[in-house]
């Protein structure tokens, strides 16, 4: 039996939007099976500065229900979890075209967990404020707030 290419992306994924399927049908591309790890909502106050509009567990439960997406996992509160990562065993892991990670150094890291998977940065496919939850919101405020 031929071994299935494991893909493995990670992100809030809060108010799910059009850039948020372009780069996971992008990613689900890269392999067989796509596996989703959701950022814990303690993850998303610190990296975006603000409370996610969705639970994770609400986050999660949207994404299972995306045809392109096999499992979902929410991350621990902390850093990256290389032992979560370790148990998934990805093949590959896709980093978003916004997702501020150093390539380098994230290889650096994953090889020193023993980890060996392929690091792929995913491009834009579309113009960046169609596909961005913070220009979203920002519509959101501006048409609803004022």
């Amino acid at each position: 039996m031929e071994k299935k290419i494991r893909v493995l992306v990670g992100g809030v994924f809060d108010l799910l939007h059009v850039g948020h399927i372009h780069f996971l049908s992008q990613a689900k591309n890269l392999g067989d099976e796509l596996i989703v790890i959701v950022a814990h909502d303690e993850t998303v106050k610190r990296i975006k500065g603000r409370e996610p509009i969705n639970s994770a567990e609400d986050r999660a439960e949207l994404l299972r229900a995306l045809k392109m997406v096999d499992e979902v996992y929410i991350g621990s509160p902390n850093e990256i979890s290389f032992e979560l990562v370790k148990r998934i065993n990805p093949d590959v892991i896709a980093l978003g075209p916004d997702q501020f990670f150093n390539e380098e150094k994230l290889k650096k890291s994953l090889k020193e967990h023993g980890i060996t998977a392929e690091v792929i940065r995913i491009p834009y496919l579309y113009k960046r404020d169609r596909a961005k939850t913070s220009k979203i919101i920002e519509r959101i405020v501006e048409t609803f707030c004022e």
